[in-house]
């Protein structure tokens, strides 16, 4: 029974790391994604919402659509430490994608929603992996819903705030080292999902002709799941040594307070900056409950995080080409929040630099069609995964590498 216990206590330790570094997603505005996701400051067009409130109530039209989707393609690579031993990630394509509705009834006032996916990625390593018992296969989304009111005073200061609304879901499966007669792994999987709260709140000053400064804080949101679905797969000589089918999960996603600055050199040039500074310390541990029919049955489990703030910083350029195009470049650095003795397969993180360019092309007025590309290179990282868990047994260690490509495309209609 010890042995078993000291079983499922690793499958829960791996299981909670399954939500490491790389589950913020910043694709929220094909247009901002070509400008290195830049937005704080900027408000041309609905998206603003998400970006900062504030510069919401400073588009000038009556109305503003704006929606795209982004094509994000991961590549990872394990290579053992000291071993031969290297494996690939299976090709697993993610579709963030954004939505953005504003309305102005009156001039200085705006009303509007914002439906995005700020959280959220997908991996999926080859079944018979070296790394299977820590992970095979992860989906996990956030889809948040914002219901906003922007106000600009004396067209220089715009203040607004909205509602999130966050609907989370995860899917997870992996082996579990514990064998029947034909010697095949068990099978642990997880899913769960649940709707929280939280709020956006920004404020854009316009000082001077060309120059916007703005400053945007998102709330943490404390995605907790609870009863989610635990299905244990187990050869049946060892079956009532898992009788736990429920799991309670609290997974943070992290505040975010961004500070942005713009500037219109000329009618035809747009420079921006944007400082993206993200509490991931919110992440120090994470408490996982199993719990079966009996409720006096469960199995608690707590696991250390120990993630580290982190300040990304930004830089975009907006080039008007003629009435008919516009042409966009950026790039940004974000360092990983994750400690090594954390870094594992299932969502391997590292520091990541990106390139980004884009362009929007008007076939009428008000009418823009929006394409974007995203190239992010992670550095190649070593870690050690769920280090000293279960005794008896070895670390997993060896080096990472990533990358990711994201196409993507969109509308924006402004009347």
């Amino acid at each position: 029974m010890r042995k078993v216990t000291f079983v499922l206590l690793f499958t829960l330790m791996a299981a909670m790391t399954t939500f490491g570094g790389g589950y913020q997603v910043g694709l929220h505005s094909i247009r901002n994604i070509g400008m290195g996701l830049i937005g704080t400051s900027l408000t041309y067009d609905a998206s603003s919402l998400f970006y900062n409130p504030g510069g919401a109530s400073f588009v000038n039209e009556k109305f503003s659509i704006s929606g795209g989707v982004s094509f994000l393609m991961s590549r990872a690579t394990f290579q053992a430490k000291n071993e031969a031993y290297q494996e690939h990630i299976d090709h697993v394509m993610n579709y963030p994608f954004n939505f953005y509705f504003a309305y102005k009834p009156i001039k200085d006032l705006s009303v509007g929603v914002a439906v995005n996916t700020p959280y959220g990625l997908s991996m999926s390593w080859p079944d018979k992996w070296e790394g299977r018992y820590l992970i095979q296969n992860i989906a996990f989304k956030a889809i948040t819903i914002q219901p906003t009111v922007s106000y600009k005073i004396k067209d220089i200061i715009g203040i607004g705030a909205g509602l999130i609304i966050s609907y989370g879901d995860v899917n997870l499966k992996r082996a579990i080292p514990v064998n029947g007669p034909d010697s095949a792994d068990g099978q642990l999987t997880v899913k769960g999902t649940t709707i929280k709260y939280g709020f956006n709140a920004g404020i854009l000053i316009h000082p001077i002709k060309g120059l916007n400064i703005g400053v945007d804080y998102r709330s943490k949101i404390d995605m907790s799941i609870k009863d989610g679905d635990a299905t244990f797969a187990v050869p049946t000589a060892v079956a009532s040594k898992f009788p736990y089918t429920k799991t309670d999960v609290s997974l943070p996603l992290p505040a975010n307070l961004d500070f942005g600055i713009s500037y219109e050199i000329n009618e035809k040039i747009m420079i921006g900056l944007g400082l993206n500074y993200v509490f991931w310390s919110t992440y120090d541990s994470l408490k996982f409950t199993f719990k079966s029919p009996d409720p006096n049955v469960t199995l608690v489990s707590t696991s250390p995080k120990l993630y580290k703030d982190r300040l990304i910083a930004r830089l975009g350029v907006q080039w008007k080409i003629s009435g008919m195009f516009t042409v966009r470049a950026g790039g940004y650095y974000d360092p990983s929040p994750v400690p090594s003795d954390y870094l594992d397969p299932m969502l391997p993180s590292s520091n990541e630099t990106a390139l980004t360019c884009g362009i929007s092309l008007y076939p009428v007025k008000g009418l823009s069609i929006d394409a974007s590309f995203e190239y992010l290179m992670g550095s190649q990282r070593d870690g050690i995964s769920s280090p000293n868990v279960t005794p008896g047994t070895h670390n997993f260690e060896g080096t990472y590498s990533t990358a990711f490509y994201m196409p993507g495309i969109g509308l924006t209609y402004n009347f």
